[in-house]
């Protein structure tokens, strides 16, 4: 459980390193220079288009992961009860539509289709980010099973 604990903190910086590093580079032609896009530069051009959509962009990519992963946190630390796991669940499915609907809004948003594209560090950070977000969870929820059917077999 504390290399669960360790991973679920080290999450808490990477998350918001991935949210500002460079996922793509796009351009429209090979000649021009390419443009960074990150989850904040989408999430900040598409508040200046769609303030509903950049709404629901930043709940699922940001809000509910982070939100997920202070939940467990606050579980590993035993500050609040293993109850609340069908919660973070909900909030680990609502964080993986923020891969889907960044794909969408870049494509959108950027014109990608028409130019050159290449992927950025910070692509393999966030989905670092949300497999071991994933594993963290699944490990967490499995555990906290296993140990309640102990306590139920033996008292």
């Amino acid at each position: 459980m504390k290399t669960l604990r360790i991973l679920n903190l080290a999450l808490l910086v990477a998350f918001p390193v991935a949210w500002f590093a460079p996922l793509l580079r796009a351009g429209i032609l090979p000649l021009f220079s390419l443009n960074e896009i990150s989850v904040m530069s989408g999430v900040i051009d598409l508040w200046q288009i769609d303030i509903f959509l950049a709404v629901l962009v930043t709940f699922f990519a940001l809000v509910a992961p982070i939100c997920k992963t202070l939940g467990l946190a606050m579980i590993h630390a035993g500050r609040m009860d293993a109850r609340a796991l069908p919660v973070l669940h909900l909030f680990g499915r609502l964080a993986m539509a923020d891969i889907f609907l960044i794909s969408l809004y870049i494509v959108v948003i950027k014109g990608i289709g028409v130019g050159r594209v290449e992927t950025g560090w910070g692509l393999y950070l966030f989905t670092a980010c949300v497999l071991l977000s994933l594993w963290v969870s699944f490990t967490t929820e499995r555990l906290e099973k296993a140990a309640k059917k102990d306590i139920n077999a033996h008292g």
